[in-house]
């Protein structure tokens, strides 16, 4: 019998395959289960290391800008401008979480319990 241009026998066919895939052992245990679960990463340690590492973008930034303009001759103007723009996005991007984090607590304090 045809419904919508496909044979039924071949729809059941199909479903008996996948019954007995199902209920058919397996002889080998999968990978995943013999990898060593992953780290826990404390959501306090994970930020803090974020913002050291914008802060250290931030002092190098500021440290080639000082060489740069008291006249070393080791820093290119380039390099202190790419140095400042890493910084700047980086500092930016630390704005938009904070400002995420904020909205979140807000929401969850104006929550009904």
């Amino acid at each position: 019998m045809k419904t919508g241009g496909i044979d039924s026998s071949r729809i059941e066919a199909m479903i008996s395959q996948l019954k007995a895939a199902a209920t058919r052992p397996e002889a080998k245990v999968p990978a995943i289960a013999l990898e060593a679960p992953a780290a826990k990463v404390n959501f306090a340690d994970a930020l803090k290391g974020a913002l050291d590492s914008v802060a250290a973008t931030q002092n190098a930034s500021a440290d080639l800008g000082k060489r740069f303009t008291m006249g070393d001759d080791s820093v290119s103007l380039s390099d202190m401008m790419v140095a400042s723009q890493k910084s700047s996005i980086a500092f930016q991007a630390t704005v938009q979480v904070r400002n995420k984090l904020v909205s979140a607590y807000h929401e969850i304090m104006n929550m009904q319990v």
